[in-house]
């Protein structure tokens, strides 16, 4: 149907819909009369009633407000606030088909935008519920802490979420110390520590991070990581990135040691390594004849990174941005790359490739970019070779990949 055929839709219009598939970002396809609508809160082959809330050029937004004739995967929310909080939104989803959905969304990011078929399973990680280890939240002009509505600055008061680890659920949390009107961060270590720290509210789009108050716990935590290698401690910032599931560091470690196959004498390239996840674990691998090259642009990621390697001498810490920094490297045998939710970027793919790594292990916690640097590696002569997918964020439509790259043979 032509656009100047498409039926104009209202916001506030309720529709009655048939959902058609699972997209990108948490949403589900429906179509009325031609006009595209991604819908929150439904599931494939259901028929909904959809509230219009937002309007595009190209297609609606909307919200399942009824249920006519439900999916059988449909189930009670564990938590009262879903469909409010902004945190999950798959919480109306038994468990099993949020994986299932999460493997179509690769699929479908990867033969849209790579032009590439994959097939993988989401794999479990953890419980669905009591996984969380580090969270932010907001307190209202009230004091009530609380999660963002979905697309909005307006908090939702809340008083338990089921996916924190209840050691940091807000009943644990002191609303008079932490005050009205602001940020609050709270991690929990593998040993039990806990950190909660306050901010003020950004305003506008203030770049610079506000004056951070850490109201307890100290200045770091320290995280345990098993391998098949051993044990290693690490120690965090409280501002540093840091895996938030339970169980994600010691799974995305045995997946890209894995992939990486690593060997004596070898040197790795740790792009975007923050506090050193992947150099720790590798470091056995290729002994004290190998090297490592850790490139973070977060000064504060690397100066964890220096505590952590201080008595590692072919440990490399390179503070400073990716694009730039990678030029200056003239080789490296295996490249693990964990950039944010925004990908590498081609300049980023282009320069490494010119590395000529023999492996490339790119984790990603967005399909489409990931699908997208797929191709560009494609185009540049490394194959995928191999992907797995992780459930690291259940009741949400976030997922993990670890994607391992090799040079094309050459007939």
């Amino acid at each position: 149907m032509t656009e100047s055929k498409r039926k104009a839709l209202q916001i506030g219009e309720i529709l009655r819909v048939e959902i058609e598939k699972v997209a990108h970002g948490g949403h589900f396809i429906a179509r009325h009369e031609g006009a595209v609508i991604f819908v929150r809160h439904a599931i494939p082959g259901e028929i909904v009633e959809v509230r219009i809330t937002g309007l595009d050029k190209s297609f609606a937004r909307g919200d399942v407000i009824a249920v006519i004739e439900a999916s059988p995967a449909r189930v009670n929310a564990p938590c009262e606030y879903a469909g409010n909080c902004g945190g999950c939104d798959f919480q109306h989803i038994a468990i099993d088909k949020q994986r299932e959905l999460k493997s179509e969304v690769i699929a479908e990011q990867f033969a849209r935008i790579s032009k590439m078929e994959v097939d993988v399973v989401v794999e479990e990680v953890s419980p669905a519920l009591h996984w969380r280890t580090r969270y932010a939240a907001s307190s209202n002009v009230s004091g009530e802490l609380g999660f963002s509505a979905i697309r909005s600055n307006t908090v939702i008061p809340i008083s338990s979420c089921p996916v924190l680890i209840p050691d940091i659920d807000f009943p644990s949390l002191s609303r008079e110390r932490i005050g009205k009107s602001k940020r609050i961060e709270v991690a929990i270590s593998s040993s039990g520590e806990r950190s909660v720290a306050v901010m003020d509210v950004r305003k506008g789009r203030e770049e610079k991070r506000p004056e951070v108050t850490i109201i307890e716990g100290g200045d770091f935590l320290n995280y345990e990581v098993s391998s098949a290698e051993g044990v290693r401690n690490y120690q965090v910032s409280q501002s540093s990135f840091w895996q938030s599931n339970i169980n994600a560091p010691e799974k995305l470690v045995e997946a890209v040691l894995d992939f990486a196959n690593l060997q004596l004498g070898e040197h790795l390239l740790d792009l975007y390594g923050g506090v050193g996840l992947f150099a720790g674990a590798a470091l056995p691998l290729i002994g004290s004849q190998g090297r490592i090259d850790i490139i973070e642009g977060s000064s504060i990621a690397t100066s964890d990174a220096r505590r952590n390697f201080e008595s590692e001498a072919n440990v490399y810490i390179h503070t400073g941005d990716v694009a730039k920094a990678i030029r200056s490297v003239a080789t490296a045998d295996v490249i693990v790359l964990d950039p944010p939710r925004t990908g590498a970027g081609k300049p980023v793919i282009e320069s490494l490739v010119k590395i000529k790594p023999r492996a490339i292990i790119y984790v990603a916690c967005d399909p489409a970019a990931l699908a997208r640097d797929t191709g560009y590696l494609q185009e540049l002569g490394y194959h995928l070779e191999a992907i797995r997918a992780f459930d690291l964020f259940p009741m949400t439509h976030h997922i993990e990949a670890v994607a391992l790259y090799s040079p094309r043979k050459v007939s």
